[in-house]
Parts: C-alpha cells; sequence; structure tokens
C-alpha cells in the first residue's frame, strides 16, 4: 500500500467533501481581498475615512456627480507600497453637484445638499492659479476630466457618508489580522504549555491543570474584555486579549496528545538512545500531532474573529475610525428597524459566512485527521 503524506490525504478528503472545499474557496477570497484592501477599495483614504455628510445613507447603487477641489494644504501621493498598508490621504475635497455649468473663467454648481433640501446655487471661481484653467475648449475639457468625475456607492454609504463596501473590505482585513494573530499566540503558548504538563507529569501536570481547569471555567468574552481594560484599547491590546484567553482548548488537546504517544515504543527507544527531552517533544512527540493542531488552530480561528467583533460592539475593540465588522454594527444597529437596515445586516453577514467558512474547514481538517476516531485524553 502507498503512504501518503498528511498534505496529500488532507486534499483528498477536501476534495470529496464539498462543503469543506467551499469554505476554503471562501477564506481564499477573503485573504486575498484583505490583502488587496486599499488596492480595490472604492474610497482608499486611510482607514476609508473619506467622510461626505450630504451623502450618508445613501442607498446601494447610488451615483453622483462629484467636483474635486484641491486642498490648501498640500498633500502628496504615497508610494504604492505605503498605500498598500495605510491607504493615501485625501487629496481634493470632494464636492457632490447636481449639475455644473461654465461662465468665463468660473464654474456655477448646484451643489447637493440632501434629498429633503433644494440644491444650493453656489459660484466656485477657478483661476489660473489653483487650476491652471483658462476659458478655452481644451482646458475645459481637461478640467472635467480631471476634476469632475462620478462615484458610485455599491453597497451604498453609512452615517457619516463614508462608503460602506471600502469600509467591510478593510474590516476583513481586521477580522483576519486578528484571527492569525491570535491563534498564533494561543498556539504558541498552549502547545507549550500541554506538552510540559503531558510529558514531565507530577505536580508540574497538577498546577498546570489546575491553572487550565481556571481559565477554562472563566467566559470567553468576559476573560477578553478583563484583559483589554488591563492592557488598554487598541489594536494590538486586542490580538495580546484575544489571544491569551484561547490557549486552554490547545493546551489541553496537546496535553492529552503526549500523555498518549509518551508511552510509545519509539519515545522509549528515544530516551533509551539518550536524546534529551526537549528533543523527542519537539523531535519525535509534536510533529506526529501536527493534525489535532491543525483543527484546534482552525476552531479557534473562527472563535477568534467572533471574540473581535463582540469586543468591536461593546466599544473594546479596535477604535474609530479603524473599521471593523462588529463595530460597524454597534454604529447601525439602531437602522434595522427603520429603511436602512443594511448598514448593520451587511458587517454581520460577513462575519457569519467567516465563522461559517472556518468551521467548513475545521470539520474538513478532522476528517482528514481522523479526529473523531481517536481517543484524545484530556
Amino acid at each position: 500500500m502507498t503512504n501518503i503524506t498528511p498534505a496529500q490525504r488532507t486534499w483528498k478528503i477536501f476534495k470529496q467533501n464539498k462543503s469543506a472545499l467551499l469554505g476554503a474557496l471562501i477564506i481564499t477570497v477573503a485573504v486575498l481581498t484583505a490583502v488587496l484592501g486599499y488596492a480595490i477599495m472604492p474610497d482608499d483614504s486611510p482607514s476609508a475615512n473619506n467622510m461626505n455628510l450630504p451623502l450618508s445613507l445613501k442607498k446601494p447603487g447610488a451615483r453622483f456627480q462629484v467636483l474635486l477641489i484641491p486642498k490648501t494644504e498640500k498633500t502628496d501621493k504615497v508610494n504604492f507600497l505605503s498605500k498598500m498598508v495605510f491607504g493615501q490621504p485625501a487629496l481634493n475635497q470632494e464636492l457632490p453637484v447636481t449639475s455644473y455649468q461654465f461662465k468665463g473663467d468660473s464654474l456655477i454648481a448646484n451643489v447637493y445638499l440632501s434629498d429633503e433640501d433644494k440644491a444650493e446655487r453656489k459660484t466656485y471661481a477657478l483661476t489660473q492659479i489653483d487650476f491652471h484653467y483658462k476659458d478655452t475648449p481644451a482646458n475645459r475639457s481637461r478640467f472635467i476630466r480631471e476634476h469632475i468625475t462620478s462615484k458610485t456607492f455599491l453597497l451604498g454609504t453609512d452615517m457619516y457618508g463614508r462608503d460602506l463596501l471600502s469600509r467591510i473590505i478593510l474590516g476583513a482585513r481586521i477580522s483576519l489580522s486578528v484571527g492569525l494573530m491570535a491563534v498564533l499566540i494561543s498556539l504558541l503558548i498552549g502547545v507549550t504549555i500541554g506538552a510540559l504538563a503531558g510529558y514531565y507529569g507530577g505536580r508540574l501536570d497538577a498546577a498546570l491543570s489546575w491553572l487550565m481547569n481556571i481559565l477554562w471555567s472563566l467566559p470567553a468574552l468576559l476573560l477578553v474584555i478583563a484583559l483589554s481594560f488591563a492592557l488598554g484599547k487598541g489594536l494590538w491590546q486586542i490580538f495580546i486579549a484575544v489571544g491569551l484567553s484561547m490557549w486552554v482548548e490547545a493546551a489541553r488537546l496537546v496535553r492529552g496528545q503526549v500523555i498518549s504517544f509518551k508511552q510509545a515504543e519509539y519515545i522509549e527507544a528515544a530516551k533509551a538512545l539518550g536524546y534529551t527531552n526537549a528533543r523527542i517533544i519537539t523531535r519525535h512527540i509534536l510533529p506526529n500531532m501536527i493534525g489535532p493542531v491543525l483543527v484546534i488552530a482552525s476552531s479557534n480561528f473562527a472563535s477568534a474573529i467572533l471574540l473581535e467583533a463582540g469586543l468591536s460592539f461593546l466599544g473594546f475593540g479596535a477604535q474609530p475610525p479603524v473599521p471593523t465588522w462588529g463595530g460597524m454594527i454597534r454604529e447601525h444597529y439602531g437602522y434595522i428597524i427603520m429603511d436602512a437596515a443594511y448598514l448593520a445586516v451587511l458587517p454581520g453577514l460577513a462575519i457569519m459566512l467567516m465563522v461559517y467558512a472556518f468551521n467548513l474547514v475545521t470539520t474538513g481538517l478532522r476528517d482528514a485527521f481522523d479526529i473523531k476516531s481517536q481517543n484524545v485524553r484530556l
């Protein structure tokens, strides 16, 4: 019988399990969207925080003409890498207009205020110094190309006139980064403590098991809130707080696996050959439990996204104007009973879809490594 690697076995199971493959596809699309971020967002300003109050609470698909007026303070374009990470500060002030006409070297524009108010007629004098504009057909055409554009809000705008699609895309980056960092922190702590407790046993195992049982009995959200109070509000604090609240599951799983593996004959042979305990743990025991660890990592990823959303909804997560899915629900949950329920429903659907995708992947990994049939001692 031909031996296959764990990666090949996982791929075979995923091909047979269509739901797990769907979950992996959703996660891949979400990761690509989060990585591209500012490059594909309609609003590439930092934190997608370009406010335009006259355009607040516009329905999905709303389209407006916008007059771009250069800001008085000079703003330089950033390089591509900086834009991908932090965004491009707005170079112009955006003024929605309903119509415009040229008169000499001036532009007369009807400025959009709101659906209830009539358009206010304002005159903007365009001097050669400000816009390098002279009243010639060629210059007029160039001005229209450079300073008058149209904007379409595919998912509408929020209560501050910000593009909802851009903020949902950037919220995916926040949620996935919190999940990734929290899982890495939890695995680092959990695998270390679980391996030490399971391998050495005795008083060390009793003490670490007591600590795990205490933390296991605390509600995860309350523990994260307590850690957030201690660490302060901010994105990095959320990484640490969520990670520190999730290591117990990994530790209990690894402890049970180590207790089972350390009785194996090849471990006794390694001890007889004089291998150190550190080498036996890292080279002979831990590599054999990669399957269960991946399963718990995928499950914790979904839990981390839910915890981050809950923290943001309660106001303990990343602080405004950083967009988070939980924070967007918090800002707009009052509109659920109005005609703008999508403002809270769309971020909620994004959270649900990501958690569902990771749960599907968790099931696929569990089947790939046959975790259900293993007698794991916790």
